[in-house]
């Protein structure tokens, strides 16, 4: 499981103990703080694997399982283990299998008029390109119940999804490819509650600093959401109230929300700890992840200090990549997680607190030099303001034509270079002799 994850397992027992319960953590992986042997009563090297927790539970006989606080891996079970009459404390397995299963959480969304992407279910390649051509590209295609991300990818035509669904985990019955029509230029939020079937505490919304697309657990994200109005603030609080309460949620639900040209939509929604519980824990002080195992134990929201003390400061969270340990791994950001960790900055300025997080993440950033600028056709009218900021910093910058035209046009002073192919030196010249300070 991911540290964030372990974060949640570890607080989670920490709050049944206060409690007054005994504990006992199932995690085969050594690396972890939830397999000290000081931390749970019992401890299980076993893996998260069906039959190895039945028998567990077989020879513990223990008062309930909680399934919320390890991530996507104990979801999948919990829908077996309800059957053979384990009993699953907190967030029913259905409500889970709800979330999880596209066509009954379309329905959920209709019921509640809540936008989401125009979505479908496919199995087979046939079934993947009429979804996708009346959905229309660009769309977002996953196989279901996975973790991480793994096997996501956003696609731009039928070639790019035929190989897909070749390439995808098995494609069946019981593990269709979903295809979501992906939101391009949209915000990012996530959302994170604590509900006690009654009564919903929202513990933070958090803002992408990435655009949608990037898998969350590698995108930076900022407390107080940067770019939120009054209004749509609104609109996500409402959305996350009305579907924690649908799903019958007992401790943790994570939201996902994309807005595009003011417009609020659910991209998912996971009824369980998600990786952001740490940061916002973190960022207010408050223990979200002991709270909601004691939630899921019966202990309710107004019984419990939910108070924080309010203060000026932004809260940055910035993953950590491991690609100076994987030099030819792809440092493209994508819907499938390649983060190994993550770094909070803190400060009373974006800006500030944004370079502090880098800074945490083992990126230095540079205070002069020179500054390569690429952007799309479509994103060049948002380069010149950047580019302004950072020649206003002493930076010189450089530019492949089309976009030096623009800068030069706009009285900021570019040079320009060839691309990789029209001629020498060309931009991998320049950064191979080391004469780039930053793209």
């Amino acid at each position: 499981q991911g540290i964030e994850f372990d974060y949640c397992c570890v607080q989670a027992v920490l709050g049944l103990k206060e409690i007054g319960y005994k504990t006992i953590m199932v995690n085969c992986n050594p690396e972890t703080v939830s397999t000290d042997f000081d931390i749970s009563d019992r401890l299980y090297f076993e893996p998260l694997t069906f039959e190895d927790v039945m028998n567990i539970i077989d020879t513990e006989k223990p008062d309930g399982v909680l399934v919320q606080f390890g991530g996507q891996t104990p979801l999948n079970i919990a829908q077996r283990l309800k059957s053979e009459g384990v009993k699953i404390i907190g967030t029913d397995p259905d409500a889970i299998d709800l979330a999880e299963n596209r066509r009954k959480f379309g329905k959920i969304l209709t019921e509640l008029n809540i936008e989401a992407p125009e979505f479908g279910t496919a199995h087979s390649i046939d079934e993947a390109l009429e979804i996708a051509n009346s959905i229309t590209y660009p769309v977002l295609v996953r196989p279901s119940y996975v973790l991480g991300g793994r096997g996501m990818q956003i696609v731009y035509d039928d070639d790019g999804l035929t190989k897909f669904v070749k390439q995808a985990t098995e494609v069946s019955g019981e593990h269709p490819i979903l295809i979501d029509r992906f939101l391009e230029d949209a915000y990012e939020f996530d959302v994170d509650a604590l509900c006690d079937g009654v009564d919903i505490h929202i513990a933070g919304i958090m803002q992408h600093i990435e655009e949608a697309g990037i898998h969350s657990g590698d995108s930076s994200c900022v407390v107080p959401a940067y770019n939120l109005s009054i209004n749509a603030r609104d609109e996500i609080i409402s959305y996350t109230k009305l579907l924690a309460k649908k799903l019958n949620t007992v401790g943790l639900i994570n939201i996902q929300f994309a807005m595009k040209k003011n417009k609020i939509y659910v991209i998912e929604v996971n009824p369980r700890a998600s990786r952001t519980i740490p940061f916002i824990s973190k960022v207010k002080n408050i223990p979200y992840a002991k709270l909601a195992a004691q939630v899921a134990c019966d202990k309710k929201l107004k019984d419990i200090n939910l108070k924080y003390i309010k203060t000026n400061l932004i809260a940055v969270k910035k993953p950590v990549f491991p690609f100076n340990k994987f030099p030819n791994q792809e440092i493209f950001l994508t819907p499938e997680m390649r983060s190994t960790g993550e770094v909070i900055g803190f400060d009373n300025n974006l800006g500030s607190a944004y370079a502090k997080a880098e800074i945490g993440a083992g990126n230095i950033l540079p205070s002069k030099g020179q500054v390569f600028l690429s952007v799309n056709n479509e994103d060049k009218k948002h380069i010149v303001k950047i580019a302004r900021d950072l020649a206003e910093m002493q930076f010189s910058i450089i530019a492949t034509k089309g976009t030096s035209n623009l800068l030069n046009q706009n009285g900021i002073l570019c040079e320009s270079i060839c691309k990789v192919g029209e001629g020498r030196p060309n931009i991998v010249d320049e950064i191979k002799n080391n004469s780039i300070s930053l793209i």
